[in-house]
């Protein structure tokens, strides 16, 4: 077998081990029974992963039962019944680092909306805001000092994501050497991302840059501000990064899965992401 296919195996493998371990679940890998990897599986799901992610990340499971079996360790494999994605289930597209490179590339700076538009990708990508945080996020919420800032998902629940470096970067410029000089309307005052009138960006406006972008670049795929989400939760998965801060920073609050992430440590989460997400530092 490839040293390649067996690294990612024990990658695999790794990734069930720190599942039961954030949920102080303290079990025998040979005593382990498929309701517990069902669980496991759900937590997949809801990381809204590509259906070939999690497709390969099971298969590394049942490998890796297959292995006990043949040590004669186990006599029958709990994996053997897990139930794969669905190739006809619809999730938006992923992009590759080098198309999300290339798009951001492709955005004109020297138009005055390029700062924030170059800023909004970078946090949707670099942070996998859902569009309603984005727009609504504050310029109280950032917490430079600690590279944070702070977002109201659903349910009015907050949390706190790190910022990379780039995306941090490129914040701080399009707020100082843009929003800076705009006039701005009563009521966004400290609203952070804002149109040419000096008002909180819609929904439907964050679409179009998005669709007008894709374009620009010469990206032929349906690609809206919830495939940065979708990406960033793939590539920090597939990058080997801690599943339990992947899910905190989407702000996922599954009733299956929320007692997982009570024992998160901040600082944790934040090395986590940082140390794994591909815009996470300047060069």
């Amino acid at each position: 077998m490839p040293v390649n296919t067996v690294n990612a195996y024990i990658r695999d493998v790794k990734k069930l081990q720190v599942y039961f371990e954030g949920g102080k679940i303290s079990v025998n890998p040979t005593k382990v029974v498929t309701k517990q990897l069902n669980k496991f599986v759900e937590t997949l799901s809801e990381l809204a992963l590509a259906p070939a992610t999690q497709s390969r990340i099971i298969s590394g499971i049942r490998s890796f039962y297959d292995f006990l079996i043949a040590e004669n360790l186990i006599t029958h494999n709990p994996a053997e019944m897990l139930e794969l994605p669905r190739k006809g289930l619809h999730l938006p597209e992923v992009l590759s680092l080098g198309e999300i490179t290339k798009l951001i590339d492709s955005i004109d700076m020297s138009q005055p909306q390029g700062e924030r538009n170059k800023a909004m990708v970078e946090l949707l990508y670099g942070c996998g805001l859902r569009v309603s945080e984005l727009i609504n996020l504050k310029l109280s919420d950032i917490r430079w000092e600690d590279g944070f800032i702070v977002v109201t998902g659903k349910g009015n629940k907050q949390r706190a994501i790190p910022l990379g470096k780039i995306a941090e970067k490129q914040l701080k410029q399009y707020i100082d050497q843009v929003r800076v000089h705009q006039e701005i309307r009563r009521g966004s005052e400290d609203v952070v991302f804002l149109n040419n009138r000096g008002q909180k960006l819609t929904r439907a406006m964050i679409f179009h840059i998005i669709k007008q972008q894709a374009i620009i670049a010469g990206l032929n795929k349906q690609i809206s501000p919830h495939t940065f989400r979708h990406s960033f939760a793939t590539h920090l998965i597939e990058k080997g990064a801690d599943l339990r801060a992947v899910q905190e920073m989407l702000g996922h609050a599954s009733i299956t899965t929320t007692e997982i992430y009570t024992h998160l440590n901040r600082e944790f989460i934040r090395q986590s992401i940082l140390k794994y997400h591909p815009r996470a530092k300047l060069k």
